[in-house]
């Protein structure tokens, strides 16, 4: 078998040679940890372990996907049976082979954002979806925290919070009469069954012989407690992570769990990786500087040997027009002004498109850049746009799949009877609820109770049975659909049975729209044909890509999925991403934009802390909020490879107005030399156009002469 630790640094070495015990990875921007994440799975095989026997956990569906193929060009064919997914996807797995416990059944629903909204309002008694997704983040804290709504009640600080904590008691019944859960579910769930039930914690600790979790800084309270009871006393686990890297701490992920494993697990290892192998010398400077004032669980400091590079710049812009038109000239000079490598044939291969990115702290800030793009001609995609899955049209089919998968889901049930209109109204609707409400019924099964003709119409009740037996029928040819080919036959007889195509043109007035909206319905209905025959790699995590699955079997795992476009090949145009969005990725040359007080970082109290003021000053609210800033800052700088643009504001629009502005205490945080970092893009463009027309000139001058 292969030497597992070929090509690897003596820290990255001693991480995968670790074997026999819990182990704290501590990976520096770019050092390499999903290397070492794949090259421990190769060695935890050599020495013994089964490739069942294994799990790696990481936080979206994308890194899973890349951890999962490099696993198996290092491994080979072995590494389809190790279990590589999300966390969400783990719960999944753990609820739909022992829910019954707990009362689910294993065919449960996930609802999606939409639907928690929907319920919360109609619990709630409110029409409004802004304050309902108010309550919908204050309920999913709690439960990041471990809290149910009788704890979140007992712990409510004010008035506000226990109508939310009542609200969550409805919430908590609703589902339970769905048999649906939330995406918080999916970890609190697991949880419940891990602590709580002996035989199913045996069950998997016996399964999952070592786990290895990537992006542990990320990790809130519950899932720590998942991780504790999966592995066991004798903690056999390899937790990967940065605490320089801890940017989630607004949706619960905390810190506390790395302070918390040295106390938990007495014998971890601790393993810096601080070799990064993406950035010049110039750039990791900046950033660790930028760091260096957080207070440090477990110190370390970032070193590259890549050269020194370029220097960091500063550029400073008058407004945000300014900034943005600063930000393409420096992109336009970059790839006019420097051959980069020369290709096989000697041709010169210039800086591409797909090398520039523009990082912003908020996902507003992306208008004027996007203006720039587009008047300079130069292409571009916003990353972190609408999920594929986000659009009308694949959610009206979705509640369909939904449905078949579960009747008692009455969100789906209500949206696949309005998709298409079947001459159903709202008044025979709200009828079938308050029947279904009566006697604890969901609206499938009120649909065939023997005294529903007693509170509707002979007409309307021969409407809601003709649909009952159209889905049911459906729901079995779901069911019995096998294989790539036969779902993309039974997905458009569908189609054309419901009328999917009419419906969407009659409710367009733009034809151009719906035609864009029915070419989603057939892409989407290709991707589920093509998951049924194993031709894509399940990004959920939840079965065997190779496997022949039936339609309701794919169906079940598309809650986990958050984007078709995850999977598309890349394109040659410059990204514009918020901060988060960017982790975990990185280019050759990236704009960190808007880098002004109030910004980056983020407005921090009500009138701003002041940029001068000392930090041992500050309230401690104010303080952690400034350090998870510094964290975001730390990440953005850590995208860059080969140069790196920092850019800020004199003026900025605050609402109708425009309001002086004051560059980031960031900045000045990252103690550039200030000899070097002044740049003025357009300056430097304008001096490459006149090089390029003077060798021009000289060119014909020498041609001329020639002749």
């Amino acid at each position: 078998m292969s030497d597992f630790t070929t090509g690897l640094n003596l820290a990255q070495q001693d991480a995968v040679n670790y074997v026999h015990g819990p182990c704290l990875v501590l990976a520096g921007a770019g050092s390499g940890k999903t290397r070492v994440i794949t090259h421990k799975i190769g060695r935890l095989m050599q020495v013994g372990l089964g490739a069942k026997q294994i799990a790696a956990i990481t936080f979206t569906n994308k890194a899973a996907t890349e951890m999962r193929e490099r696993a198996r060009s290092l491994i080979g064919k072995a590494a389809k049976d190790v279990l590589i997914c999300t966390f969400h996807a783990l719960g999944v797995r753990i609820m739909r082979e022992d829910g019954a416990v707990l009362g689910l059944k294993p065919q449960f629903s996930i609802l999606d954002s939409d639907d928690v909204t929907s319920i919360l309002k109609d619990c709630g008694g409110s029409t409004d979806a802004a304050t309902a997704r108010q309550w919908q983040w204050t309920i999913s804290l709690w439960k990041n925290n471990g809290l149910n709504a009788a704890q979140a009640q007992a712990q409510a600080k004010d008035d506000n919070e226990h109508i939310i904590a009542r609200i969550m008691g409805l919430y908590e019944d609703r589902l339970s009469a769905y048999q649906s859960v939330d995406f918080d579910d999916l970890i609190g769930l697991p949880l419940k069954l891990l602590a709580h039930h002996p035989e199913v914690r045996a069950k998997w600790q016996a399964t999952m012989k070592h786990v290895l979790v990537d992006e542990y800084q990320d990790t809130n309270a519950t899932q720590y407690e998942v991780l504790k009871h999966l592995v066991g006393e004798n903690g056999r686990f390899t937790a990967v992570g940065d605490d320089d890297q801890s940017i989630y701490g607004w949706r619960g992920a905390t810190l506390d769990n790395l302070k918390k494993l040295p106390q938990d697990f007495p014998k971890l290892k601790v393993i810096k990786l601080e070799q990064n192998y993406r950035s010049t010398s110039a750039i990791l400077r900046a950033a660790n500087n930028v760091i260096q004032p957080n207070p440090k669980l477990f110190p370390k400091t970032l070193f590259s040997e890549l050269g020194e590079g370029e220097p960091v710049r500063v550029v400073d812009a008058d407004n945000e027009e300014h900034e943005a038109e600063r930000t393409i000239s420096r992109i336009q000079s970059l790839r006019a002004g420097t051959t980069v490598t020369t290709n096989a044939q000697g041709e010169a291969q210039y800086r591409e498109l797909k090398d520039f990115a523009i990082l912003y702290r908020a996902n507003h800030m992306a208008k004027p850049f996007e203006k720039a793009l587009r008047r300079a001609n130069i292409p571009y995609k916003v990353s972190g746009g609408q999920s594929f899955f986000d659009r009308a049209e694949i959610k009206d089919l979705c509640a369909w799949f939904r449905l078949w998968i579960n009747n008692d889901d009455d969100p789906a049930f209500l949206r696949a009877i309005i998709s298409p209109k079947r001459g159903i109204g709202h008044q025979t609707l709200a009828q079938l609820g308050k029947f279904a409400n009566q006697y604890k019924l969901s609206l499938f099964e009120a649909l065939f109770a023997n005294s529903l003709p007693s509170v509707l119409s002979a007409k309307a009740v021969g409407s809601l049975h003709e649909f009952g037996r159209f889905l049911n029928d459906q729901e079995y040819r779901a069911r019995h659909t096998l294989g790539a080919e036969s779902a993309r036959t039974f997905l458009s007889d569908w189609l054309i049975d419901i009328g999917y195509e009419k419906h969407l043109y009659e409710g367009e007035d733009n034809e151009k729209i719906a035609a864009a909206r029915w070419t989603n319905v057939l892409e989407f209905c290709d991707w589920m044909a093509a998951r049924c025959g194993g031709e894509i790699d399940d990004a959920a995590g939840v079965s065997n890509a190779s496997e022949v699955k039936s339609l309701l079997e794919v169906a079940q795992t598309i809650s986990l999925l958050s984007t078709l476009n995850e999977r598309e090949t890349e394109q040659n145009v410059v990204t514009l991403s918020t901060l988060h969005a960017s982790k975990g990725l990185e280019w050759p040359h990236v704009m960190l934009v808007g880098v002004n007080e109030g910004l980056l970082p983020f407005k921090l109290g009500e009138d701003n802390t002041p940029s001068g003021m000392a930090e041992g000053a500050m309230s401690e609210a104010v303080l952690l909020r400034l350090q998870e800033e510094r964290r975001l800052m730390y990440v953005g700088i850590t995208r860059a490879q080969r140069s790196l643009a920092v850019s800020w504001t004199k003026r900025r629009k605050k609402g109708r107005e425009t309001i002086s502005a004051l560059p980031s205490r960031f900045i000045i945080e990252m103690a550039l030399d200030k000899e070097t970092v002044r740049e003025d893009p357009r300056a430097r463009l304008k001096a490459l156009r006149a090089e390029f027309a003077q060798k021009a000139t000289a060119t014909a001058a020498a041609q001329a002469l020639k002749l």
